[in-house]
């Protein structure tokens, strides 16, 4: 009777861990046929994330990481704030940008520059967005200053800016598209030196992804400490 008690508190663990994956990442579709080179880039895409992020100072600690497609993602590398946090540092944000490069970076050291897919397009587009707002937004350029600059204002009719006002001069608008390149450039080379400081572990954890499919934190911390992944309870 003990044993079976156990048993149903551990099935329902599970069950949990499963329900708080789809909320948190988005519903698995197991049913979409991936070929094995797809497989394969989606498992370094993922690791270049995870490997990349841990080894940031100020970046969110990796829950989970995996090559099941779950909404329109053919992978994820989920990190989960151990905080509720209200406001961020222009370290954090940095880090964010250089994390969000890693998986592009990963694909390039693999299997070259030539070989690079469009998976990487939600993140390049990302680290723009958040690139671009530190220096037009948030004041975080020390040439532009502690300034917002609006580039285009106006009234929105069904969806589409009707008038559109300059708000910054040509001069200026030189200088921001500068500053949003530094930024950029600095934390794009930043994830590939990571990357390249742990190459061996890139293959290593890619390989581990193919074998399990998802990987979790404490086996993500024994590849980067040189040991051989745990297997997974439920595998």
């Amino acid at each position: 009777l003990f044993a079976a008690r156990a048993n149903q508190r551990l099935v329902s663990m599970r069950e949990f861990e499963r329900a708080k994956d789809k909320i948190m990442m988005g519903t698995e579709r197991r049913s979409m046929v991936m070929s094995e080179q797809e497989k394969l880039n989606t498992a370094y895409h993922e690791a270049g994330h995870a490997i990349v992020g841990m080894n940031l100072p100020e970046h969110d600690p990796v829950y989970k990481v995996t090559i099941i497609p779950r909404g329109r993602a053919l992978g994820v590398t989920f990190f989960l704030p151990e905080e509720d946090r209200y406001s961020f540092s222009k370290q954090r944000l940095e880090c964010q940008i250089t994390s969000l490069f890693g998986g592009r970076i990963a694909e390039e050291l693999a299997f070259g520059p030539e070989a690079v897919t469009t998976g990487a397009a939600n993140d390049i587009e990302r680290a723009t967005n958040l690139a671009r707002s530190m220096v037009t937004r948030w004041g975080l350029s020390d040439r532009l200053g502690p300034l917002t600059y609006a580039e285009e204002a106006g009234e929105v009719f069904l969806g589409r800016t009707v008038t559109q006002h300059k708000q910054v001069s040509d001069e200026t608008a030189h200088l921001i598209d500068e500053e949003v390149r530094r930024v950029i450039d600095s934390n794009f080379k930043r994830a590939r030196d990571i990357l390249l400081a742990n190459r061996d572990k890139l293959d290593v954890m890619a390989q581990a992804l193919i074998k399990y499919e998802t990987l979790t934190e404490e086996q993500l911390k024994d590849i980067l400490a040189g040991r051989e992944p745990r297997v997974p309870e439920d595998w």
